[in-house]
């Protein structure tokens, strides 16, 4: 059954079931509310990011990447310290469809140093995918400094933007 078509009724269900002690129910739960597409959804998505398991969690990025929201931010930001790689590239993946709004948060996660190596290549692959020329001069940076796969993502951001190396005849 598509929850959608029940409308209200189908919603209130789902977000029911959204705080059952069951990590699969909640799950589900989720899966279906992305459908949705609302500004109510959206807020359940959010919230779920600081669900308990790492499975709801991912759920809910996949249904903010579907259904992108410039308030799901901040979260998504905190999920890039994960310990679980799928979940952390799962939420950049949302933070990519938030658009620009995530690059300036993101430039926070690269220089800041209390943030782990991980988050920080997570935060320049998703610069990389967002194609912002306000992210020019940390992709430059970082293909300076970062370690070889921050590079990696650094230049192909700058690639992205039009500013990848250009070779020339001097002559």
């Amino acid at each position: 059954v598509q929850f959608v078509s029940l409308g209200s009724e189908g919603f209130e269900a789902l977000r029911a079931l959204v705080t059952s002690p069951n990590e699969d129910t909640r799950w589900w739960a989720l899966r279906a509310l992305s459908d949705f597409g609302t500004p109510q959804s959206s807020k359940i998505l959010i919230a779920a990011l600081h669900d308990p398991e790492a499975s709801v969690q991912m759920c809910a990025a996949v249904g903010l990447r579907l259904n992108p929201d410039t308030q799901a931010v901040p979260a998504l930001i905190s999920l890039l310290e994960s310990t679980a790689p799928l979940l952390a590239k799962v939420a950049g993946d949302a933070l990519a469809a938030t658009g620009k709004t995530a690059t300036q948060a993101l430039i926070q996660v690269i220089e800041n140093p209390e943030h782990t190596h991980r988050a920080k290549l997570e935060a320049v692959r998703v610069l990389a995918l967002l194609k912002d020329t306000a992210a020019i001069s940390t992709l430059f940076k970082v293909s300076q400094e970062g370690s070889s796969m921050m590079q990696y993502w650094a230049e192909k951001g700058l690639d992205n933007l039009g500013i990848g190396m250009v070779f020339f005849d001097p002559s």
